[in-house]
């Protein structure tokens, strides 16, 4: 295996403004990104993913391959919560547990964003149609959580509907966006689309790079806290991904033979949403404790996945 991926990835520019920002908070510093900007450099980055996988779309013709593709994420979505929630139920109670493998089941499109940089660093390509996948992973994880919190908890909260969650996970800002932006580059003319690709793509790393900052200083002042709970929830952000992103990066192999794809549904199933679950979970299971699953994904499963997690699913990949 090539370590050098691994310390070139641990010296990416992106990944060590992240580690700035964590600093930052370390260090007692004022250093903050206004949150209007943040949420700008937010909808741009998932619109060039969008925009670009939607162009990318356009150049291929739909297949049994594409198909497929879309039903392996669907299923992985769905599937990882009816595992993680035993795990979680005993030690933090049926609330919380729901919320926690709802997260894990569904992604992170930060994570996904990080992918793509990373494969362009690696001369690596992946298909258009993964965007739809990413978006589409969003709300099957979510739907998980819900049916099992209903099935096992003693008090079922009556607030928040099945179909009101399934609305409201497609409607989310980032998938409402990403596919929209998916839809865009599908239809536009080529010719045209020529005329927004110094905003999509050129200033692309750029933006990137400063949002990981944002992603740090917001990483760092919830790790301290996150920590007082015990380390069996850190243990769990951390073996989970592994175990997912290695065990998809092998089972990938009978979908797709394309590298690229294959390390995208990888990082995919080892991301944890740590915007669209706790946006959902506030309306179907307020009772859950936003202070123990947030962290869980943004300050531990984040950060691990784009320093460790993607230079190992990456060796595994070129292994397999």
């Amino acid at each position: 295996m090539d370590f050098q991926i691994l310390i070139n990835n641990l010296t990416n520019p992106s990944l060590l403004f992240f580690v700035l920002g964590i600093l930052a908070v370390r260090f007692k510093s004022d250093l903050e990104i206004p949150a209007t900007s943040a949420k700008f450099i937010a909808l741009y980055l998932m619109l060039s993913i969008g925009f670009k996988g939607g162009q990318e779309l356009s150049h291929s013709e739909f297949n049994a391959g594409i198909l497929w593709a879309l039903l392996f994420g669907l299923v992985l979505s769905g599937s990882i919560p009816f595992y993680t929630f035993f795990i979680l139920k005993k030690r933090l109670g049926v609330a919380n547990a729901a919320a926690i493998s709802a997260a894990y089941g569904s992604i992170s499109a930060v994570t996904f964003v990080a992918a793509v940089s990373f494969l362009e660093i690696q001369g690596s390509t992946f298909g258009g149609h993964m965007v739809a996948v990413m978006a589409l992973m969003e709300a099957p994880a979510i739907i998980s959580g819900v049916i099992l919190l209903r099935k096992y908890s003693e008090r079922q909260s009556e607030e928040g509907g099945l179909k009101q969650i399934i609305i409201h996970a497609v409607t989310n800002s980032s998938v409402f966006l990403i596919l929209g932006s998916l839809v865009i580059g599908l239809i536009a003319d080529e010719q045209q689309a020529e005329g927004i690709k110094p905003f999509v793509t050129d200033i692309f790393k750029g933006f990137l790079a400063v949002f990981l900052l944002d992603m740090g200083i917001n990483s760092g002042r919830k790790l301290k806290s996150f920590f007082k709970t015990g380390y069996f929830s850190a243990i769990f952000a951390i073996v989970v991904p592994l175990i997912n992103g290695c065990a998809v990066a092998v089972l990938s192999g009978w979908i797709s033979t394309e590298p690229g794809d294959r390390l995208i549904f990888a990082i995919l199933a080892a991301s944890a949403s740590y915007i669209a679950v706790p946006a959902a979970m506030k309306l179907a299971n307020p009772e859950a404790d936003e202070g123990l699953y947030v962290p869980m994904a943004l300050a531990i499963t984040f950060p691990f996945n784009i320093t460790f997690g993607m230079p190992l699913y990456w060796m595994i990949i070129q292994v397999i």
